[in-house]
């Protein structure tokens, strides 16, 4: 068995991890943990900076040797404090992507002095609802007012690649989109986890390389374990 602490960003993600990813790992041995940081006294949860998230790598993972962590943080709005960022701020986002993973594990795995498959480091493009384009049916099935947008929310998803590809300026990201589109309104806490059971992990998975390829990981540890 492998304990895997995985930093959320917020209540949402932090859900979406209890609910969809930590039972979908535990029967080969893979127990996910997500972990949301402090980000001022009483308060959890918002956006993360390299200082906080370093700090409590440190801690983490020379606290016990066998834990490994993991991050669910969001390109879109990413703190400026990342290592690599400012190399690559100007460049396709799946060029910025690649690099800003590859700094952050070395810069943890240097700070921290631990191994380097300890810690892995994931970047959603752009945001986390952008997995909910994965299945514009179901997303809409959610309200019963949001099946009125159906149309448009399938168009939005047909307009890129993969829901991954849905652009990240404050106007358009994917959670700009849904709370354009959608009435009711589209409230992260309460409508994101509830979307995401609805559309399925392997959905997500299917539309998603990258969430894809850090489901995997996962999935390896208890490969390794067995």
């Amino acid at each position: 068995m492998v304990a895997v602490t995985v930093i959320a960003e917020g209540q949402t993600e932090e859900q979406f991890i209890k609910r969809l990813i930590a039972p979908a790992v535990r029967h080969l041995g893979v127990f996910v943990k997500p972990q949301m940081l402090q980000t001022s006294p009483g308060h959890r949860g918002g956006a993360v900076s390299y200082d906080r998230l370093k700090l409590y790598a440190r801690n983490e993972l020379r606290r016990d040797s066998k834990v490994v962590l993991s991050t669910f943080l969001d390109l879109y709005a990413l703190d400026s404090s990342f290592p690599g960022f400012s190399e690559v701020e100007a460049k396709p986002w799946e060029s910025r992507l690649a690099h800003l993973r590859q700094a952050l594990h070395k810069a943890i795995v240097e700070a921290v002095g631990c191994a380097s498959e300890r810690f892995i480091p994931h970047i959603q493009p752009h945001e986390f609802e952008g997995l909910l384009f994965s299945d514009t049916q179901a997303l809409a099935q959610i309200e019963l007012g949001w099946r009125n947008s159906e149309g448009k929310l399938a168009a939005v998803r047909a307009g890129f690649n993969t829901p991954e590809h849905i652009n990240n300026s404050h106007e358009t990201a994917p959670s700009k989109r849904l709370e354009k589109l959608l009435q009711p309104g589209y409230r992260k806490t309460r409508h994101g986890p509830l979307a995401a059971e609805r559309i399925t992990l392997t959905v997500m998975e299917r539309e998603c390389p990258h969430f894809h390829a850090w489901m995997d990981g996962l999935r390896a540890f208890g490969r390794v374990c067995r």
